[in-house]
């Protein structure tokens, strides 16, 4: 059976030494942080989902969620009395607005305790995951009145919330949707037309959902120009905060996908559902982004969430699991056979696994901390530089985060052999579910499409450069140090990269190069980015050691990792340069009808 350690003593570290928690005391919301307070969200969180989520994962994936003849939908067994527990706890509260009933924590704080919820139950995790979202889009974009009447209970946990975007015949390419937003007079819309994909849109786990919803306005724009944004509840609240009225919004069908069976996700109809504008007419795009942008960092996190749980499982299968010798000979003479931990092609893919997992970790967390100051840094130069480089990095911790979240996933599967294509061991189910975080929210070919199609060259290119020069100064610092190698391989990498994004610039004229090029590009700077945060571990690494501090077989295993990522995975940055300037011409040279079999 399938088992899981939330890794509470990698947070520490990565908190402390890569994103630097207790040097940022003075930004408003970081006083709330103290080491204790923190301490206790990684050790009670981890517990919580270890010992309420982690068990009805599997059978959560197994029994799915069920929709019934009046168009309500039961979740798996014991989600609803776990999600019980999570509101009761405040665990989802962690970094929502005090003013709504929230904890007012950090931003990163609340991002270390969703990886082990996602580790524990990705399909659970989604439920309050989406909520989020459009938590975010009321705080920024919601009335005064909207945010009075839907967020505090949103915030608790109470009421859920959605985000509505795509339809049978738009999905990425939003200005082809078609569902209708009548205004009736007073105030009010009615919004008819058909979701679909909408995860967590009908559940029996809140009383009410908020689900917000694109749609076009009578004469807009046929065009993403066009598009509008509507809250639009499942229950119509009444003015002084209770249900009324079930709103003409209904589940149709739940989706019968490859994984995350635990969550319900819906084809919703609206039937002329009652809804209220948030923001601005034809402005609904730029607000929904806002959920989307935090949807996109939260589905990075759930590559690296899969990937954390199907390695701890790989390595305790890979310890218990004796088959052949060792090629140097038997390591255990006294037994029939050695672990698989002896056999090379095992230990790659395990080490693999090990370096991504731990560096995703640094640079979701990372990525978190920049959104922490984007918003709060009393230093104008420092919100707009943390906002350059969480806009950058937003598509490669989404792309690059789950690609790799799904690899490692196989890897682990192909460490158990015959088993893991076996249900009851369980790896089958996280190849399944991180299969969908390479699609949904922007499928990773246009991340890596907005990076260098907008946010290469956006402000003439100032959040690259930004990156440029943090990365550039790291490796000059540390070349004086124990990591002096690793900065100049990174240095390397760095250089290749520069020199792609030049290629980018030189060929600006021929947009094919530029999309052929994308998704080499995002890897590459997913690798740079990467390997940035497995600087920052090794330095901190060697200092504590040479310091005499912390567990000196946690840094060694840190100190050795680096080593592996420096002449493992640094190397590839080289590769992926060459397939850029490969350029387009020979993908764009076949003729359709020449991709069909004779």
């Amino acid at each position: 059976m399938p088992q899981y350690t939330p890794p509470v003593r990698d947070t520490r570290f990565v908190l402390e030494h890569v994103v630097g928690l207790s040097g940022h005391a003075n930004v408003p919301g970081f006083a709330n942080a103290t080491p204790d307070t923190v301490d206790a969200v990684l050790e009670e969180g981890g517990r919580f989902v270890a010992e309420v989520l982690f068990p009805i994962n599997q059978s959560g994936d197994q029994e799915g969620c069920t929709r019934h003849d009046d168009g309500s939908v039961t979740t798996p067994a014991g989600f609803k009395e776990a999600y019980k527990q999570f509101v009761e706890s405040g665990w989802g509260t962690l970094s929502a607005p005090e003013a709504f009933g929230g904890q007012g924590m950090p931003h990163v704080v609340s991002t270390a305790f969703q990886e082990y919820m996602i580790s524990a139950n990705m399909a659970f995790a989604m439920y309050p995951g989406l909520s989020h979202g459009a938590i975010a889009a009321l705080v920024a974009k919601g009335s005064p009145e909207q945010q009075e009447k839907y967020l505090p209970k949103m915030v608790s946990g109470e009421w859920g919330g959605t985000m509505n975007l795509t339809e049978p015949q738009c999905g990425t390419d939003l200005g082809l949707i078609r569902t209708r937003a009548e205004p009736q007079g007073d105030g009010s819309y009615k919004i008819t037309g058909t979701k679909i994909f909408i995860s967590a849109g009908e559940h029996d786990l809140t009383d009410n959902i908020i689900h917000l919803v694109l749609a076009k306005t009578p004469g807009a724009p046929d065009s993403s120009k066009g598009i509008s944004l509507f809250v639009v509840p499942k229950v119509m609240v009444n003015d002084d905060g209770s249900l009324g009225e079930r709103n003409a919004v209904s589940c149709g069908s739940i989706e019968h996908k490859m994984g995350i069976h635990g969550n319900s996700t819906c084809v919703l109809n609206y039937d002329g559902a009652t809804g209220w504008l948030v923001g601005e007419e034809m402005k609904g795009l730029a607000a929904m982004f806002i959920m989307m942008n935090a949807a996109r960092l939260g589905v990075g996190l759930q590559g690296l969430g899969v990937a954390e749980t199907a390695y701890q499982n790989a390595v305790q299968y890979a310890e218990d699991r004796r088959q052949g010798r060792a090629l140097t000979g038997a390591a255990e003479p006294e037994e029939k056979a050695d672990t698989l931990f002896v056999h090379p092609d095992v230990r790659r893919m395990l080490m693999n696994a090990k370096a991504w997992t731990e560096g995703l970790r640094a640079l979701c967390l990372w990525g978190a901390l920049q959104v922490d100051l984007e918003h709060n840094a009393e230093d104008e130069a420092a919100r707009q530089e943390a906002a350059d480089l969480i806009g950058l990095l937003t598509p490669v911790i989404k792309g690059v985060g789950t690609d790799k979240g799904y690899q490692v996933a196989t890897d682990a599967q192909q460490v158990y052999g015959g088993h893991g294509y076996i249900q009851e061991w369980g790896m089958e189910q996280y190849v399944r579910d991180a299969r969908i975080a390479m699609i949904y929210e922007g499928t990773n070919g246009v991340q890596a499409m907005d990076l260098v199609g907008r946010k290469l060259a956006m402000n003439g290119g100032r959040a690259i450069q930004l990156f440029f020069k943090v990365v550039t100064e790291e490796c000059a610092a540390a070349k004086s140090g124990p990591a002096a190698e690793f900065a100049g391989r990174l240095e390397k990498a760095l250089g290749e990269l520069q020199a792609a994004t030049m290629w980018f610039m030189g060929n600006i004229s021929n947009p094919n190069n530029i999309g052929a090029g994308a998704v080499p590009y995002m890897h590459l700077l997913g690798v740079v980015a990467t390997g940035l945060m497995w600087l920052r571990m090794a330095v901190a690494a060697a200092a504590l050691k040479e310091a005499g501090e912390g567990d000196a077989a946690f840094l060694d295993a840190k100190l050795v990792t680096a080593r592996f990522f420096a002449e493992r995975v640094l190397p590839e940055a080289g590769s992926y340069r060459r397939q850029i300037e490969g350029g387009a011409e020979a993908l764009m040279a076949l003729p359709p009808e020449m991709f069909r079999a004779a």
